[in-house]
């Protein structure tokens, strides 16, 4: 029912089974398939491949035609197109069949925000902090980013142009992870375009980006995001206004930039010296003192000449006019006119 609702509820959508388990192998070769023609292990990746990785699609239906034969199971091989073949033989193979490319336009990191994710197990006391709602959500996003590190923001993430993905992410890692299971925040940050950066080479799709083998990458953190693992509806957010300076960690400690060395440790700690920074708009006055010291030496140089130039005059008094103001002048009378 579940995957028949997928189906139905988008009706035009390429659809990714993933990787099957032992039960979802045998589940899989039961199941009647509503539109197989959807599904991206049927399809050559020349139709898809803006919305899924190749490779990882193809280590998938690897690991589902591994389990298929584990399990004696058919598992609608005739469907799911040449198992082990070369892409570009599938390619050759299916290209009477290709639709028109999709020539979907994917995020740009210098113009769009960005979210992406990690799963994080935090120590019990600050694990009851973070999730208390009682207290502010900025102090607890502070408390988050103390204890992971300000450089310390995912390097292997795909970058989401929505939260909603990022939290989904998250949601799929731990479902398919292996890992021993403890409960685990899920936690988004959301950086704003950087504009004017040399970017390290990306991958771009149609709803995310990845950095490949960053070097540690300088970003505006404006918020974070995190969800209970007791109770998944409810969400924790704060807005950081303005920004705070974070970096996405590097891919391999080695291959970290010199701006990251200088503000960084290995694991993304501020360095002694470092202190968090926010980055809102400069002061209008900062970087200016010599010349506003300039400015009011001249307004006190030019007030100087001008009381000497009346003698008798201190400096920063007025001088006295040099004819009496008559009484009438200074309140002069109201004539109403006369009705006729």
């Amino acid at each position: 029912m579940m995957m028949d609702a997928l189906y139905a509820a988008y009706p035009t959508a390429w659809i990714n089974h993933g990787m099957r388990s032992a039960d979802g192998t045998r589940w899989w070769d039961r199941y009647d398939e509503p539109a197989p023609q959807r599904n991206v292990h049927n399809r050559p990746p020349a139709e898809w491949a803006h919305y899924f990785d190749p490779l990882v699609v193809a280590a998938q239906k690897a690991r589902n035609a591994y389990r298929n034969r584990y399990d004696g199971v058919h598992g609608h091989r005739d469907v799911v197109y040449r198992y082990g073949e070369p892409m570009e033989a599938e390619a050759r193979e299916h290209a009477h069949a290709f639709h028109e490319p999709v020539d979907a336009l994917g995020p740009d990191p210098q113009a769009d925000d960005l979210y992406g994710g990690i799963r994080v197990v935090l120590p019990p006391g600050l694990h009851r902090i973070v999730h208390d709602s009682s207290r502010g959500a900025a102090e607890r996003a502070g408390l988050l980013l103390d204890h992971l590190g300000h450089g310390s923001l995912p390097p292997g993430a795909a970058w989401n142009v929505t939260e909603h993905g990022a939290l989904e992410d998250l949601a799929h890692e731990e479902v398919f992870g292996t890992a021993a299971r403890q409960p685990a925040t899920h936690l988004t940050f959301r950086i704003r375009p950087l504009p004017g950066r040399q970017l390290p080479p990306h991958d771009v799709k149609a709803t995310w980006v990845r950095f490949v083998d960053s070097p540690g990458i300088e970003v505006e953190l404006a918020g974070m995001s995190w969800r209970s693992p007791r109770r998944a509806w409810l969400t924790h957010t704060a807005v950081f206004d303005p920004p705070v300076d974070a970096a996405i960690a590097p891919k391999y400690p080695a291959d970290a930039s010199p701006q990251y060395r200088a503000r960084y440790s290995e694991i993304g700690d501020l360095l002694p010296g470092q202190t968090a920074r926010r980055t809102g708009n400069p002061s209008p006055f900062a970087g200016r003192e010599a010349e506003i010291l300039a400015l009011a030496d001249r307004v006190r140089q030019g007030v100087g000449r001008r009381a000497a130039d009346r003698p008798g005059t201190a400096l920063g008094q007025q001088a006295p006019a040099d004819h009496p103001v008559h009484p009438q002048h200074q309140h002069p009378q109201q004539h109403t006119p006369r009705i006729r």
